[in-house]
């Protein structure tokens, strides 16, 4: 009867150890710039869009604003981002990337090369 609820019949479970090894395998090219994954998300985010707000980082990375203001004003502190309010509605905070943040992209370039070499799957699989 409640063989439904074991772990091993759970399709979240293998999905969750996935995540958690992949994440255990960044680490340490990410603390050689000083992030944790979750900012090394963000960052690939404003890389790659430049200027945005919380609400459109929240949806596409799908971490709520309760979530992701402490870890925008980390990043803020560690001098990567500006969060300024916005002239048009003073709710919405805009991010933007400083010319440290966006110096930081070029440090973080050897770390997708490092992950494939960690992660056993050709470009092609991956």
């Amino acid at each position: 009867m409640y063989d439904c609820l074991k772990l091993e019949n759970q399709l979240c479970f293998p999905i969750y150890l996935c995540s958690k090894e992949i994440i255990k395998k960044y680490t340490p090219f990410l603390e050689k710039i000083n992030l944790t994954y979750t900012q090394y998300i963000v960052m690939l985010y404003l890389w790659e869009k430049g200027e945005s707000n919380v609400k459109e980082i929240g949806n596409t990375i799908l971490l709520d604003s309760s979530t992701l203001t402490p870890l925008l004003k980390k990043l803020e502190v560690k001098g990567y981002i500006t969060r300024t309010r916005s002239t048009d509605d003073e709710r919405n905070l805009k991010i933007s990337l400083t010319k440290k943040g966006d110096k930081l992209r070029d440090e973080a370039l050897f770390i997708p090369k490092e992950i494939g070499k960690c992660i056993n799957l050709s470009k092609e699989e991956a």
